[in-house]
């Protein structure tokens, strides 16, 4: 099992849009081979930003790797520049493999 995350900084107020963005995106994940699921998680609000986190499970750390060289991927991040102004930098991604599972 593979979990990749994104850290997003996003601007305070912003939150609402943010979300929006996600719940009418056409992701195309589940076309993927390997996808398991995805959340996306509201973190701590301060006066500097709000602390999203985009969190998708995997089969495998290959699975993942195809998404991010498919065509699903390209067509689900074409309009990203797009809301720009929603972030305060770039996404910080994270990659975790499963160490034990029960």
């Amino acid at each position: 099992m593979f979990i990749a995350m994104n850290r997003f900084s996003v601007a305070p107020g912003r939150g609402s849009e943010f979300e929006q963005v996600w719940r009418t995106r056409d992701s195309r994940l589940r076309e993927v081979p390997g996808f398991v699921s995805f959340r996306l998680l509201r973190g701590p609000a301060t006066e500097e930003s709000i602390l999203y986190v985009s969190h998708t499970t995997w089969t495998s750390r290959a699975a993942f790797d195809a998404w991010t060289r498919s065509e699903q991927f390209r067509a689900a991040h074409a309009g990203a520049g797009e809301t720009r102004s929603l972030y305060l930098g770039p996404p910080q991604f994270e990659g975790f493999e499963a160490a034990i599972e029960t």
